[in-house]
């Protein structure tokens, strides 16, 4: 997975002459220009906004793992790690330029609402109703089922550890809330991921610069460790061991890249139904969404550990980010990573129900959402009672198989999504400045 999806995500950037950094002002005005005013327009049948779009794919990206997964990547990796998690998500916004640009193009109507995805682009672009099925299939177990199973499960911990409330319960409470959003259809979900995914971004960050001030003479310091960390071999867990640089790659890599979600095929459906003039204008858009979710809130996370210690206590995943935390912040750090893991859990639900529906309409129609809810809101409730390290494998495989068909239809898409890119910067953006 990590050599296809790395490779594609190379592929991708040198094909499109790194529109990253070329298109860089470009995708900042995007999202932050003119893009910004449309806050708070509402969602209808013929899709959403370009930020509630950004809104419904950052609250995917930005999950459990942002937390724990950056601390197992420095545990296992050391701290060079963090710089290969840099490079997978620079190489990484060239695919997920792709995905969004595809699922622009090959969007259609079911029962009057437009829809799109990996599945929708297979079926019509590559003429394969065999890797849609496929790609369909997967990722409604992986994302729909099991993987909020695992997030549901992180927000019981996140409940039970900073108020005691009881993990079953905390899974009810989480499935309800779910519940309500997902009855009231795209227009509600828009208006959640719009209104949270800023709300839990500024509150993980002004927690973390808080720290970062306190121990700002620390931070220099952290920079320079992940960079000569990244090309040598470094003791971790307390300097019982020496990492090698080939585990530095491994982990770094491997861990932007399922944080980011680039080529994975789950953030396309969110891109696909965004209202914009140009399909490069929403590719641009997704590239920010890998900018937010690894070079910022990964990054983040990373340094707080480094900074207070964490990358030499001996401890990994949540544990490692919480010790840290509460080191910076004292007794209430525990209950800030509790806050924030809830926060990040819950909105990754919300927005992979929401991708596991877009397949759902593929297969069945809209028929099959309420069977499809029902099953949702069951594993959410599941998911808070159970051990979730058989659950973790299971997610893993299906994910696994989720990317192959994605990246075979990028592949052979290729030509198209260059040739889209060359018409934005070659006519589109011209006839903008002569208007």
């Amino acid at each position: 997975m990590i050599f296809l999806l790395l490779g594609t995500g190379i592929y991708y950037s040198i094909r499109l002459r790194f529109p990253q950094f070329r298109q860089i002002k470009r995708v900042n005005k995007q999202v932050f220009g003119d893009n910004i005013f449309k806050r708070g327009a509402k969602a209808d049948k013929d899709g959403m906004s370009s930020f509630q779009a950004l809104a419904t794919a950052i609250a995917a990206q930005v999950g459990t793992g942002n937390l724990a997964g950056v601390a197992t990547a420095i545990a296992s990796g050391g701290p060079g790690a963090v710089f290969w998690m840099w490079m997978s998500a620079l190489f990484g916004m060239g695919t997920i330029f792709a995905e969004a640009v595809l699922a622009q193009v090959y969007t259609e109507r079911i029962d009057g609402e437009v829809v799109g995805g990996p599945a929708y682009y297979l079926r019509k672009g590559t003429n394969s109703k065999f890797l849609a099925g496929f790609f369909a299939i997967s990722i409604i177990i992986a994302l729909g089922f099991v993987g909020n199973m695992v997030q549901s499960n992180s927000i019981a911990v996140a409940l039970d550890s900073a108020f005691n409330i009881p993990p079953l319960v905390g899974g009810i409470i989480a499935a309800v809330i779910a519940a309500l959003i997902f009855i009231g259809g795209l227009t509600r979900i828009a208006s959640f991921t719009e209104l949270v995914v800023p709300f839990m971004a500024i509150l993980y960050i002004v927690g973390s610069l808080i720290i970062m001030v306190l121990n700002y003479t620390e931070i220099i310091p952290a920079f320079k460790l992940i960079f000569t960390s990244a090309f040598s071999a470094k003791a971790v867990a307390g300097g019982a061991a020496g990492v090698a640089v080939k585990e530095a790659v491994r982990y770094g890599i491997s861990r932007g890249l399922f944080s980011n979600e680039a080529g994975m095929g789950s953030t396309p459906h969110a891109h696909a139904v965004a209202k914009v003039d140009h399909p490069a204008e929403q590719g641009l858009v997704a590239i920010f969404g890998v900018i937010f979710d690894t070079l910022i809130i990964c990054t983040i996370t990373a340094l707080i550990n480094i900074i207070m210690g964490g990358h030499t206590s001996g401890l990994t995943g949540i544990e490692m980010t919480q010790s840290s935390f509460a080191a910076g912040l004292g007794n209430f750090g525990t209950i800030f990573i509790a806050i924030s893991l809830f926060f990040f859990a819950f909105s990754t639900i919300i927005a992979w129900y929401y991708f596991g529906e877009a397949n759902i309409k593929y297969l069945f129609g809209t028929k099959g959402l309420t069977p499809y809810r029902i099953l949702v809101i069951i594993f959410i409730v599941l998911g808070s009672a159970l051990t979730v390290e058989a659950v973790w494998d299971l997610a893993d495989l299906f994910n696994g198989l989720m990317v192959l068909p994605n990246i075979v239809g990028l592949l052979i898409l290729s030509p198209q999504v260059i040739k889209i890119l060359n018409d934005y910067e070659n006519n589109f953006l011209k006839n903008e400045k002569i208007k």
